[in-house]
């Protein structure tokens, strides 16, 4: 679009201006500057459709050297080696609309978009592996999962892949996560930009899986006791990222009787 208002040259700027290649709007352009008269015959002129050749001297902008990023590789890490001291029994294998809850979870996580699902087993692992029989995932034991959590997470992050971005830290007794809540945690991943501990929330409370960037795996394994990744992400607040979960499930275990009832109403007979 080309006029004038007032004596002085407006011109509406196309969006084909963008684009290194030489077209009608650099030489209106070329004419105002030169104070050559442009009218619709001139317009008219030059010609209908399409830009022209690539002029050689021209920068190309479009012509990106940037590597395209490639999306991170990620892989789901389950905790299953715990004695589950606050249910009584076995919480991992207890039955859960038919089916053991472990299996539940596993099965989950199995559609979740990482390269790789490990379960870490300890307590009653030989229960704990008949529950997931047939199932695509690798087993690491754990012979000191008695000495706490910390233990499960040094064995899980040891049978990482060597080429891998980030892990997803999941609870063997939380089968309700939704894979709609894990592509969220993934797509907010970005070790670039410092994003490299992403937690979901579920009003307003932080829940699981956490997905750890690689930049994390040491201080994870450095870990003692029975302590969580709670003080990491106390320690590096500027790399925490919430994340609203899609829905409850990051947010309900089977910690107790009481939990795992719950559970059962969510699942159904």
């Amino acid at each position: 679009m080309y006029g004038r208002l007032g004596g002085v040259p407006v011109i509406g700027v196309p969006s084909c201006a963008r684009s290194p290649k030489l077209n009608g709007f650099d030489w209106i352009l070329e004419r105002v500057m030169a104070g050559v008269h442009v009218g619709p015959t001139d317009i008219m002129d030059m010609g209908a459709g399409g830009l022209l050749a690539e002029i050689a001297s021209r920068p190309s902008p479009r012509e990106s050297r940037a590597r395209p990023i490639e999306a991170p590789r990620i892989a789901a890490v389950v905790l299953a080696a715990g004695q589950s001291r606050r249910m009584g029994a076995n919480k991992l294998v207890a039955d859960l609309g038919g089916v053991p809850l472990v299996r539940r979870t596993v099965a989950a996580a199995l559609s979740w978009p990482v390269e790789r699902v490990i379960v870490v087993t300890g307590h009653e692992a030989q229960k704990v592996r008949q529950a997931l029989e047939g199932l695509d995932v690798d087993f690491v034991d754990n012979p000191d999962h008695a000495r706490g959590l910390s233990t499960s997470l040094r064995r899980g992050i040891a049978a990482l892949p060597g080429r891998c971005d980030g892990v997803l830290i999941a609870l063997g007794d939380m089968p309700l996560v939704e894979a709609a809540t894990v592509k969220r945690l993934i797509a907010a991943f970005n070790p670039a930009e410092q994003r490299t501990i992403c937690v979901p929330v579920w009003k307003g409370q932080r829940g699981n899986p956490v997905l750890w960037g690689r930049s994390h795996f040491a201080a994870l394994t450095a870990l003692d006791g029975d302590t969580g990744a709670r003080g990491l992400m106390a320690a590096n607040p500027e790399e925490v990222v919430e994340i609203e979960a899609q829905g409850e499930g990051v947010a309900l275990d089977a910690d107790t009787p009481e939990a795992l009832a719950l559970l059962r109403s969510r699942i159904g007979p």
